[in-house]
């Protein structure tokens, strides 16, 4: 009887445990970022032109070149850090559908060079706080000691960016995770 209870509880346990995790990978697939030009729904990548690199709208992944070699991180190189994704231009690639929209690369880099500013855009949502969209700004603290405000240099990896970066010691809400945390 025990044993059975005991089974019983590891179900429930695990059959929630899926449902929640089905639940959370459902919702983000294929959702266009805040940061993304408004007007566009079925179109699959973005390319960033000031930066040369692409967002893949389907799998929430940047593309762009490291060491000669095309890769997709959930985040951008620490060369990006400051870069503003609300601000920057995106072209939307409405004619392309495939897996490598960098096999263009050389084309896109021509025809829309860093700096290319085609028609006016306005993002799908607002850019947060007095952020770029990539970190958040240092933050001031009262320290009980002291009666002025410390300015606090983050680790690179505070902020609701674009990463799932990890090496920085925190990792909170994302960022680049290009950071040497200090611990």
């Amino acid at each position: 009887m025990k044993y059975l209870k005991i089974l019983v509880l590891g179900c429930a346990f695990l059959f929630t445990f899926n449902s929640n995790a089905q639940v959370q990978v459902n919702v983000n697939i294929g959702t266009a970022p805040n940061w993304g030009p408004s007007g566009y729904s079925d179109v699959q990548y973005y390319y960033l032109p000031d930066i040369e690199a692409y967002y893949d709208i389907h799998t929430s992944m940047f593309i762009y070149m490291n060491n000669g070699i095309w890769i997709r991180r959930s985040y951008l190189p620490s060369r990006c850090r400051n870069y503003d994704l609300y601000g920057g231009y995106k072209v939307v690639l409405n004619d392309y559908h495939g897996h490598k929209p960098y096999g263009h690369f050389k084309d896109h880099k021509h025809k829309y060079a860093k700096g290319y500013k085609g028609k006016s855009q306005k993002n799908i949502g607002m850019k947060p706080g007095n952020g770029n969209g990539n970190h958040k700004s240092p933050q001031k603290i009262h320290v009980k000691q002291k009666s002025s405000p410390v300015k606090m240099k983050g680790n690179g990896n505070h902020g609701g960016g674009h990463g799932g970066g990890n090496k920085g010691g925190g990792n909170h809400g994302g960022g680049h995770g290009g950071g040497k945390g200090k611990h």
